[in-house]
């Protein structure tokens, strides 16, 4: 788990890195960070309705471009010096609305099919992935750092546009999601037993 950590602290440190340019011309244009939130959620609203359209491939794209918004929102709040909280609020609000459109809409695709398992299990991945979130939240409530587990949004992101790319695969993905959500919220929900049990 700690080398899973340090991969992603690495990519995340490339990723702020190639965004900063960017997020520095953006500040300059007067763009805030709750600008670039509020418009990669109106993308992956565009991206759930091209899943609703059957043109998965074309939302793969959409939701990829999203999940850039994504990152480029903090990289542009750090950058800019406009790290608010109401900003980090807004920010994991529609970050569960993003995931749970495109979710919802990928469970509409497989009910029309008739895979109602599919469909179901599409709901439980939604769970997970909310209580991945909802788990950190609390952690950090109680002043415990909580970013333990293999399953955060970033992997989420890169595994539902795998799926969605490749459409043979997205079953699969499904069920990948739905146990590694799973796992991640043991992990965390581990890793704050312990913290607050103490030595």
């Amino acid at each position: 788990m700690e080398h899973t950590e340090g991969i992603r602290e690495f990519l995340g440190i490339q990723l702020r890195k190639a965004l900063g340019p960017l997020a520095r011309g953006l500040a300059r244009l007067k763009i805030t960070p709750n600008q670039i939130t509020v418009a990669g959620t109106l993308l992956n609203l565009v991206a759930a309705g091209l899943v609703f359209a059957d043109q998965l491939i074309a939302a793969g794209v959409v939701f990829i471009v999203a999940g850039c918004f994504d990152m480029l929102d903090g990289a542009l709040a750090r950058s800019s010096g406009m790290v608010t909280p109401f900003g980090a609020f807004l920010d994991s609000t529609l970050d569960r609305v993003s995931e749970g459109v495109v979710l919802a809409a990928i469970a509409y695709r497989f009910a029309e099919q008739g895979r109602s398992i599919d469909a179901s299990l599409v709901v439980v991945a939604l769970l997970g992935s909310l209580l991945v979130s909802y788990t950190r939240a609390r952690a950090e409530a109680l002043d415990l750092e909580c970013k333990v587990g293999i399953m955060s949004r970033p992997e989420r992101v890169v595994l539902i546009a795998v799926g969605l790319f490749f459409s043979i695969l997205l079953p699969y993905v499904i069920y990948i999601l739905v146990a590694l959500t799973l796992v991640t919220v043991a992990q965390r929900v581990l890793h704050t037993y312990k913290a607050l049990r103490g030595p």
